[in-house]
């Protein structure tokens, strides 16, 4: 079979298109996730990882996998007001196999600007939230007195 221009611009293009379609989707996935927490919807936060999960807090302590969690903010579910995260940047890198990505955000949180950082996979019922660590952002010139603190 003889390969055309226009077959490999094709194929360049298909493939491109599948790696952003990944971004979209991831994208959309974490906007979703982080508005279910805003809007107390337990099944679809939790849905929206896998089962075996794991989401690590800004706390030492807060090392949980997803059912641990689900225990931890059940009253804050419960009360019809988690959390509200916002998104400032999202970076996301889709591995070539394209199954797995990794991703890194910076957020307007309650706590002031935090960032979170995870691992999402391919599964079969599309894009899920496999690990996740929020970590809150503290300037350079700010690290003695929030030591002091600490």
């Amino acid at each position: 079979m003889k390969l055309t221009f226009s077959t490999l611009l094709f194929v360049i293009f298909f493939s491109i298109s599948i790696a952003q379609t990944a971004e979209e989707k991831i994208n959309t996935l974490l906007d979703n996730w982080h508005l279910a927490a805003t809007q107390a919807n337990s099944d679809a936060f939790f849905g929206a990882m896998t089962e075996d999960a794991h989401y690590l807090g800004t706390d030492e302590s807060e090392n949980w996998t997803r059912e641990e969690m689900r225990v931890w903010a059940k009253p804050y579910f419960d009360a019809g007001k988690a959390w509200d995260f916002k998104k400032k940047v999202r970076n996301i890198n889709v591995y070539a196999d394209g199954k797995l990505a990794w991703f890194d955000e910076n957020l307007d949180t309650w706590m002031g600007s935090c960032r979170g950082s995870g691992v999402v996979i391919l599964t079969k019922d599309g894009w899920k939230i496999q690990h996740y660590i929020l970590s809150v952002l503290v300037p350079n010139d700010k690290i003695d007195s929030y030591l002091e603190l600490k």
